[in-house]
């Protein structure tokens, strides 16, 4: 039975940085590479150094180029993984979507995860356009707008959701938090922004009827259910997001309430010893400098696991 140290189930900044990791301590891997991810949609690549503003599609093509260029220890498999099963801490068999199982020393899942868009009229359509989940990515681009708002719908509630009007006002004037009728909601909110500058930030407790985006205008407008309106530059809002593929409930994984894969502090390391998990999958910090992070840690991780076990003196009966 032929091993590869790591089967690597995803090709994104995570799972390119984990392979490249690896590479560099001559161990093996394939990283396994159909899928989408949730960067798709998004123009440009946002505080990688020498990569601000441009294409992550180019800089996937660029590194995967490279790291075929400079290693032979790494393969790049474009077919979707269908089942992962579990041996041992030390053997998993995994399945391709053309039937071949590979065995693999270790797991890291590179999935990226999958959003979960709240139930409102227009949010889909607007989602990546005008509403935005991280203002680190998109906000300096609407620098000095009059407005914005801040969707104040769970997941995103109370602190998160004044952090996160706090940030929208270092790029419009005024920023209005959105409850869509949630009195609870409202009441968490009330009781924050109390605190803060009232005339930057305004609660509005009404319910929701739809968002229209404005393409002219590059605008989106919330008309609210009594018929009045109001029309903001963005929209800030982080909806549910789940882990891509069958995985979680195929290994046993533990996911967090927000619904990422579980890890065990900074090991990167799921529930299940021998499966690591790495990027948006396992992170609420949706973006890609935490994603190349997490990678090259969990190639150190990983590749200290499997040494480990390589050259401990056997066991004597």
């Amino acid at each position: 039975m032929d091993f590869i140290d790591v089967a690597i189930v995803g090709g994104g900044p995570a799972g390119l940085t984990a392979a490249n990791t690896l590479a560099r301590q001559n161990h093996t891997a394939v990283v396994f590479d159909p899928m989408p991810y949730i960067y798709t949609g998004v123009a440009h690549m946002h505080t990688i150094l020498t990569w601000d503003l441009r294409s992550l599609e180019e800089y996937r093509s660029e590194t995967m180029i490279n790291i075929l260029a400079s290693y032979d220890t790494i393969q790049f498999v474009g077919v979707a993984v269908t089942k992962i099963e579990k041996k041992s801490d030390s053997h998993f068999e995994v399945t391709d979507a053309s039937g071949k199982v590979w065995s693999a020393r270790k797991v890291m899942l590179a999935v990226g995860s999958m959003d979960t868009h709240p139930d409102v009229e227009g949010y889909s359509r607007l989602w990546k356009k005008q509403i935005f989940h991280c203002l680190l990515c998109r906000g300096y681009e609407y620098s000095d707008s009059p407005s914005s708002g801040v969707l104040a719908i769970p997941p995103i509630r109370g602190a998160v959701a004044a952090r996160k009007a706090q940030n929208a006002a270092q790029f419009t004037h005024e920023v209005t938090l959105y409850t869509n009728g949630n009195n609870e909601v409202t009441a968490e909110l009330e009781a924050i922004v109390g605190t803060l500058i009232k005339p930057k930030l305004h609660i509005e407790a009404r319910q929701i009827k739809r968002l229209v985006g404005n393409d002219e205008a590059n605008s989106v407008t919330v008309e609210l259910i009594d018929g009045s309106s109001k029309e903001e530059k963005f929209l800030v809002h982080k909806p549910q997001t789940i882990p891509q593929g069958p995985f979680v409930g195929q290994l046993g994984l533990a996911t967090t309430p927000l619904g990422d894969i579980q890890t065990k502090g900074s090991r990167i390391q799921t529930t299940v010893p021998g499966v690591f998990a790495v990027g948006d999958c396992s992170s609420p910090y949706k973006n890609i400098p935490s994603a190349i992070a997490s990678g090259r840690d969990a190639g150190v991780m990983v590749s200290a696991e499997i040494q480990d076990v390589k050259y401990a003196q056997p066991t004597t009966s």
